[in-house]
């Protein structure tokens, strides 16, 4: 499959076959590619837990709901102002899978970052420059299980969800993680969603807006 091919089949899937495993050297080769994306220091200071014991994976993942109810539902599209029927659809798919997608992957993958300043509270858009690069290797690790006949999606963490991640993990205080990865064999029952259309030509300016 070539690059084209690659970042066109590259779609987030939560619908993962729970039989499905990987081994070792695909796992090395989708990380590899992870640590050749362009780091801000040019130290990529990164790690990657890789998580295939299911035991481990599901104490990770207590943490995150199992479920949610129709009404808590509706009031999640209000607050965050989700108002577009696409969009709506693709939430009310991903937020009940939240758990599910996580315990069925063939394995989790917890991308770790030295972050030398406040990530919430940046002086200026250099400080997020640690936080950009890790995201960069994000993008390689899901083009490359794409290109291994892998799919992936991802959480990022809410509320106390870090901290319970380092104290599970064990991951030195001065590392953060963005997301946890779900890699992973679709089901053949998975859901297709929809994608947002967008006009190539209206999203490109050449020299200048208009």
């Amino acid at each position: 499959m070539d690059f084209y091919g690659v970042v066109e089949k590259r779609r987030t899937v939560r619908d993962f076959d729970p039989h499905a495993t990987i081994d070792a050297e695909t796992i090395q080769r989708i990380i590899s590619a992870g640590l050749q994306a362009p780091s801000n220091d040019h130290l990529r200071d990164w790690h990657f837990v890789v998580i295939r014991d299911r035991s481990v994976i599901l104490k990770l993942i207590e943490i995150i709901p199992k479920g949610i109810s129709a009404e808590d539902m509706q009031k999640l599209l209000s607050d965050w102002h989700l108002d577009d029927p696409v969009q709506q659809e693709c939430y009310r798919n991903a937020v009940p899978k939240q758990y599910r997608m996580f315990a069925d992957a063939c394995c989790v993958v917890v991308p770790l970052f030295k972050q030398k300043t406040d990530i919430l509270h940046p002086e200026n858009l250099s400080h997020l420059n640690g936080f950009a690069s890790i995201w960069c290797s994000i993008e390689n690790i899901l083009l490359a299980a794409t290109a291994e006949e892998y799919c992936c999606t991802l959480r990022i963490p809410l509320g106390n969800e870090e901290e319970w991640t380092r104290k599970v993990l064990n991951f030195p205080a001065e590392y953060r993680f963005p997301c946890l990865i779900a890699i992973g064999k679709k089901r053949t029952d998975a859901n297709e969603i929809q994608q947002k259309e967008y006009s190539l030509q209206e999203r490109i300016h050449f020299d200048r807006w208009g």
